[in-house]
């Protein structure tokens, strides 16, 4: 306990403010920024690394693969293949999608969508 007061006494904490007057920021006093995940991927980089790594899979011909794409209809693959692709896109945006979002993704479409709108994905 001694050697974590010591170091939360030496402690700096970034404080971000918004430039606001005292009456408009209120009892919140300043915004502090948590994240250290500032720079968000473009939705183009997404959507290009997302096309990547469906075409990448051994079961997927390369030249039906575009942003709209379905898995099992349009590419026929079946539910095992889908979790294998989506996987993949775990692995390539070093993300962790949980099961229930992971049995929702069955399209490029909804996989570029996730990825986008996760803070996280690198």
């Amino acid at each position: 306990m001694a050697l974590r007061n010591a170091i939360l006494r030496h402690l700096r904490v970034p404080v971000q403010t918004l430039g606001l007057n005292q009456s408009q920021i209120g009892f919140l006093g300043s915004i502090r920024s948590f994240s250290s995940h500032d720079d968000h991927l473009s939705r183009e980089a997404v959507v290009d690394r997302v096309l990547d790594v469906v075409k990448s899979f051994p079961k997927v011909d390369p030249s039906k693969v575009t942003p709209e794409v379905h898995f099992q209809n349009d590419l026929g693959l079946d539910s095992l293949d889908t979790v294998e692709i989506v996987m993949a896109i775990e692995e390539e945006f070093k993300l962790e999608i949980p099961d229930k979002e992971a049995d929702k993704i069955d399209s490029c479409t909804l996989a570029i969508e996730y990825v986008y709108n996760h803070p996280m994905s690198s």
